[in-house]
């Protein structure tokens, strides 16, 4: 289901939800009798404009004798969208995923995403559901490539190989899903060649390095095999070591195993 509640007339309308909608039905613009309408503004909030194509869509391209404007999670309304969304990878696909993102970050990791699920071989459509998920909650929707506290609390950590003063504030979390602490750094220098010791910034300042540390993190921690039994608490628990933010972490899921017909 790529919506968690209802949208519409008299529907909950959630800003997240509501923003798939308008995503999708922007993707469906071709389907819709001439001339084709003209796109929504995806700012998830519901309005005349959404109302009316919603409308639209339901008696224009399903061919409905009449439209109450609403549409519910895993109704005949999503799976017609759903099924006008063209084949392959695109940006629009991952603001479905992630509706709360700005378009401008999705501009900016859809591209290091495709080369780092090809390179670490995140490829099937269960792996991609859940790295998504995983990185859209880490990342605040790709908002945050490092963690807004100051590392302080991780300083004298020896689970993290945090030994040398400093070493809490110098490898706080960063890249999409938040890569910490000095043995972690070590160990990705070590893979890569490059000495992130020396440069921990790039990992959030570089977009590819950002999304490359994300990957490499995923298939080190065997969170590809994991993500294939498809237990989302298992896989938070692996990244976060709790199960902060599961929800949000689950409506992303749904919403990408809709997308990617799971």
């Amino acid at each position: 289901m790529c919506i968690a509640s209802s949208v519409g007339r008299g529907g909950r309308n959630d800003i997240a939800d509501v923003a798939a909608i308008q995503i999708l039905l922007n993707l469906n613009a071709d389907r819709f009798p001439a001339p084709q309408p003209a796109p929504l503004d995806t700012d998830g909030r519901i309005g005349p404009n959404t109302l009316r194509r919603i409308e639209a869509f339901e008696t224009g391209v399903m061919k409905l004798r009449e439209s109450d404007a609403l549409i519910a999670p895993g109704d005949a309304t999503v799976k017609a969208l759903l099924a006008g969304l063209p084949d392959g990878p695109s940006k629009e696909k991952l603001e479905i995923v992630l509706p709360l993102a700005a378009s401008s970050k999705i501009n900016l990791f859809f591209e290091p995403l495709k080369a780092g699920i090809i390179k670490y071989g995140i490829t099937s459509s269960l792996q991609l559901s859940h790295f998504i998920s995983q990185l859209g909650h880490e990342s605040m929707s790709f908002l945050y490539t490092e963690e807004l506290a100051s590392g302080a609390a991780y300083e004298g950590r020896r689970d993290l190989g945090n030994t040398h003063d400093g070493d809490g504030r110098r490898y706080k979390g960063r890249g999409l899903i938040q890569l910490t602490g000095r043995a972690n750094y070590t160990a990705y220098s070590k893979y890569t060649g490059v000495d992130y010791l020396a440069h921990p910034e790039l990992l959030s300042t570089d977009p590819m390095v950002a999304v490359d540390v994300s990957c490499w993190f995923w298939k080190d921690r065997g969170l590809d095999a994991l993500a294939e039994t498809d237990d989302v608490k298992a896989v938070t628990k692996r990244i976060n070591g709790g199960y902060n933010g599961l929800d949000d972490r689950m409506h992303n899921l749904r919403r990408a195993k809709a997308v990617l017909g799971l």
